[in-house]
């Protein structure tokens, strides 16, 4: 039986998350999988690897399985190696780290019971090239290296934020900090040092965490459009669904707000709050997104997407009990406006901010951009993604949130036709769903993926053979 082998480029979330699903696929799969990631450890990725314990996961430990035919399994994992845990609580993102980082490790160390073995190499991959016959891809790794395979899978994760309009003359000041989460970026910022954050999500809200935990006294000021903290999530029933029934059908943002809207008054009279109606949509989104054209995606962006984001990706009470406190003390004020030019003062930088038409200027000696992360893969630099789009193998999706795919990830070419070789998951298939980043999610982006491999992998095993037996 012929050896197959599958490449995974990333062993952040995703790429790890695929791997162990892979291990799980019913075989028999004769073959090797390669996972292909520079840092020190498998499994956390950048999300996960947090070291700060005050930086908490915005789901609740009863829906963060890996696996989901086994909802306890992380639950279960957690009791076994003495965290005291509720299902409702809301662990530290290194504690979750922890967790993939010992399912990644069982998948290393033994071959899997359908007969795939896992291999890390710590390397970085410059460079994808498939074959001209596009029978097969080649990886080539930083030492020289190269992986014939059968299979490549861009795994990578997010990619640091962009860079702020009006920032390029500061970037290598030692109070910008760009990329909130590279490791000790934050390290050099003194307790009565005053910082400016760039955002109002959710990564500002755990630089916040993790600036109180540290002790931090001085003026802290943050920088929003919209003037929107995160919501708290609240315990509350589950609400029925009601996309069969209401949403299906419908090909227009304004026609899905107004069916949401008319769920949650007659939820209101029911004295059921709006949470649980949003959460019920939960498994749904993607087919929501879908369903709307270019245009009304488009729409969606401009007009709704960030109150969307902040209805959404909530955050755990305590942390807003936590960020309410700052607000009444006065520490943490919200400006309304939109960065226009962040300039060198000494050791200080300098904001000018726009709202409408008035322009402000703020002094801090810390400026943190908290804006969120790269989705646009025309300006991603990563050496194979580079390799790739400069091929004509990897196709970006016009409202620049990732790649464009099948429905089962297959990368999509130049010429839109879907590869047999060239596959994605994670963040960069948010083209296909617009949420591609959470847990739950994802989980079942690998769950898919990894049988949906083990189906062309076995399809091609038996192609080879039946060719064997009439020769």
């Amino acid at each position: 039986m012929q050896q197959r082998t599958i490449t995974i480029l990333g062993g952040g979330f995703s790429g790890s998350m695929l791997a162990i699903q892979l291990a799980q696929v019913a075989g028999p799969l004769n073959g090797e999988v390669h996972i292909v990631e520079p840092r020190p450890v498998l499994g956390p990725g950048l999300a996960y690897l947090d070291r700060r314990p005050e930086h908490l996961l915005n789901v609740r430990a009863s829906n963060i399985s890996a696996f989901p035919d086994q909802p306890r399994h992380f639950i279960n994992w957690l009791q076994a190696t003495g965290t005291p845990v509720q299902n409702d609580d809301f662990c530290p993102r290194q504690t979750y780290g922890r967790y993939m980082r010992a399912l990644t490790d069982e998948v290393l160390t033994h071959p899997a019971a359908n007969g795939l073995t896992f291999q890390w190499h710590q390397q970085a991959a410059i460079g994808v090239t498939v074959a001209p016959d596009g029978h097969y891809a080649t990886v080539r790794l930083a030492d020289g290296t190269t992986l014939r395979s059968d299979i490549v899978v861009l795994a990578l994760g997010n990619f640091p934020p962009p860079t702020p309009a009006g920032a390029a003359e500061c970037v290598s000041h030692s109070g910008f900090h760009n990329n909130p989460w590279a490791e000790g970026a934050l390290r050099a910022i003194k307790p009565d040092d005053e910082v400016l954050l760039i955002g109002s999500g959710l990564t500002a809200v755990d630089i916040l965490m993790g600036l109180r935990a540290d002790g931090h006294r001085a003026q802290i000021t943050v920088v929003s459009r919209n003037k929107r903290w995160p919501v708290s999530h609240q315990r509350h029933p589950s609400y029925p669904s009601f996309y069969e029934t209401e949403l299906r059908h419908l090909h227009t943002v304004g026609e899905v707000v107004a069916a949401v809207r008319r769920q949650v008054r007659q939820a209101a009279t029911q004295g059921i709050p709006w949470r649980p109606v949003f959460d019920s949509l939960r498994p749904h989104l993607g087919a929501i997104w879908s369903a709307w054209p270019l245009p009304e995606q488009a729409r969606f962006l401009r007009h709704l997407a960030s109150l969307w984001s902040v209805l959404r990706h909530r955050s755990p009470q305590q942390n807003v009990a936590a960020l309410t406190a700052m607000i009444a003390t006065g520490q943490v004020h919200m400006h309304s406006g939109r960065v226009r030019k962040i300039v060198e003062a000494g050791e200080n930088l300098r904001v000018e901010t726009e709202h409408k038409t008035e322009t402000t200027w703020h002094t801090a000696r810390h400026v943190i951009n908290c804006t969120g992360p790269l989705l646009d893969y025309s300006r991603i630099q990563d050496p194979a993604v580079a390799a790739l789009r400069t091929a004509g193998h990897l196709q970006i999706d016009p409202l620049r949130l990732g790649i464009l795919t099948d429905e089962h990830g297959a990368m999509l070419n130049a010429r839109g036709e879907a590869s047999n070789l060239l596959f994605t998951l994670g963040p960069s298939r948010r083209p296909a769903y617009f949420e591609s980043t959470a847990v739950p999610e994802l989980r079942q982006q690998a769950v898919a993926l990894a049988q949906e491999l083990g189906c062309r992998w076995n399809e091609k095993q038996n192609v080879a053979l039946s060719g064997h037996e009439a020769g």
